[in-house]
């Protein structure tokens, strides 16, 4: 019995890849099945740490991962794999995982609505599991990554080096489960957007891995077309269709505008925007008074302030000020995130709201329901805390952008222009003031693509906001235009 015991041991250590052991820790593998789309699904939910290693060989960092296959699949490498994080800087993957890509999600009803605590998690039959693998990664600072023995934190913590980080972590996790020859997709949210435009340069110059596909969740790629700093103009109109859009829904505006639905006056807003608004604000002090009557007048109708309230602003709307000042008169604030979301603040006066609405909303139940998850369902026991969303990666080192504004637009450019197969996928929430999409627009507009490949761009809108898929109908819309995504930049894969 000894004997056979022994025989067994053996061969369970010849089967796991020698690099593994070195690369891959604190493996938790569960087994579990979920219902989509009329049919069972079995899959392993893998949690663990990649560890991360200097050119010395000394271990840098321990990333921690949550990795979904399906199982049944003859050959791996026939499936398409996607690695998944969110943004911040400073946020764990947990968004997109519990939210809209993972087998279970956190029920906020139909609106994505706050729910009474403790929250409840449910079976996600909008997951994307049946059309690919997922690997959901939270960089160095967050969820349970941390940086390893002396390796100082800090040096994780910037646009390059966090691409850096995160990619080698990706070319580790495909190499030790031998995936390079499946179908790759990254998806990211926010700044994750951000991460993702780097990375799709970065995997390809590091490593030789081309890509399939890139999905921008609320993207933002050129920071300056969201910065309101001083001399930087372009903010102000870039955010004034969804300044439209977000009045629109609070029933703001005209009994006229309030008539038609959000496409048509986000369009008008548009147009403005581009040909009347900013050519006005690049002149300053040389309009004529008529000139800046006009502005305002047109302003308070697209935005639903009043024109005492442009006035005093130079017709110049900071996003801050704006979700203090549209309800002020109702004692309410709307939110950053999703401006679909009413807050309360301290009082009705101030020029800035307290805090944001629509991620007080949303922090509790996923916080609560990801902490559970992880050691009840995946069965990974870790005592530290999972930094959901934290501000000890900052200071964040902007780079050479330190003085200016980060833009990893031109790395996707040259990605693309590279790598001709590789598609973007960009999803936008018509009430997401973060990463408002009329700046993703102008982004993409501006990103100087050739005009053979400006097609294997496909932008989407969501009738909500930075995370669209709180809301269940553009969940699923968002689940289905996904799908429809990953199939159609590959063949061959099951």
């Amino acid at each position: 019995m000894r004997l056979i015991l022994l025989l067994m041991v053996s061969t369970l250590i010849a089967s796991v890849p020698a690099q593994a052991s070195a690369t891959l820790d604190s493996l938790v593998s569960t087994k579990h099945t979920l219902q989509v789309e009329g049919a069972t699904l079995a899959y392993t939910a893998t949690t663990g740490f990649i560890k991360l290693s200097n050119a010395k060989g000394e271990e840098t960092a321990r990333v921690f991962f949550v990795a979904y296959t399906k199982d049944g699949v003859r050959n791996a490498a026939d499936r398409p794999l996607m690695f998944s994080f969110n943004g911040g800087p400073g946020s764990s993957s947990v968004w997109l995982h519990l939210g809209v890509i993972g087998p279970k999600r956190v029920d906020l009803g139909e609106e994505g609505w706050m729910t009474q605590p403790p929250f409840e998690l449910i079976d996600n039959d909008q997951s994307w599991l049946p059309f690919t693998d997922v690997v959901f990664i939270d960089p160095v600072g967050t969820g349970f990554s941390r940086a390893s023995g002396e390796t100082e934190a800090r040096s994780f913590h910037g646009v390059q080096s966090d691409i850096r980080s995160v990619g080698e972590a990706i070319r580790l996790y495909t190499t030790v489960n031998n995936r390079w020859r499946s179908p790759k997709y990254l998806v990211g949210e926010s700044y994750g957007t951000t991460r993702a435009a780097g990375l799709s340069q970065h995997l390809q110059q590091r490593y030789g891995m081309y890509l399939n596909g890139v999905v921008l969740v609320s993207s933002i790629l050129d920071f300056g077309t969201a910065r309101f700093t001083e001399n930087n103009t372009l903010p102000y109109a870039l955010f004034l269709p969804t300044y439209t859009a977000t009045a629109h829904y609070h029933q703001a505006l005209s009994a006229e505008m309030q008539a038609r639905n959000v496409e048509d006056v986000v369009q008008q807003a548009r147009e403005f925007a581009m040909q009347e608004y900013l050519p006005m604000l690049m002149r300053g002090s040389t309009l004529t008074g008529e000139e800046r009557q006009y502005l305002t007048k047109s302003l308070a109708e697209l935005t639903g302030l009043s024109t005492e309230y442009l006035e005093s602003t130079d017709n110049r709307i900071n996003i801050h000020y704006f979700t203090k000042e549209l309800l002020r008169d109702q004692d309410r604030t709307v939110g950053r995130l999703d401006s679909r979301y009413k807050g309360i603040d301290y009082n009705s006066a101030g020029a800035w709201t307290d805090y944001d609405p629509s991620y007080a909303a949303i922090l509790g139940p996923y916080s609560t329901l990801l902490n559970a998850y992880v050691r009840e369902d995946l069965e990974f026991e870790y005592d530290i805390p999972y930094e959901i969303l934290t501000g000890s990666v900052r200071p964040w080192d902007w780079g050479s952008a330190s003085t200016g504004f980060v833009n990893t637009g031109e790395e996707l450019r040259q990605a693309m222009t590279r790598n001709p197969y590789l598609k973007v996928f960009v999803a936008n929430g018509y009430y997401d003031l973060a990463t408002p999409f009329f700046a993703t627009e102008h982004t993409f507009n501006t990103l100087g693509l050739d005009e053979s490949l400006q097609g294997n761009v496909t932008m989407e809108y969501y009738h909500a906001g930075h995370m669209m898929y709180l809301k269940t109908a553009s969940l699923q819309r968002l689940t289905s235009h996904v799908k429809s995504f990953v199939e159609s930049s590959h063949s061959g894969t099951k």
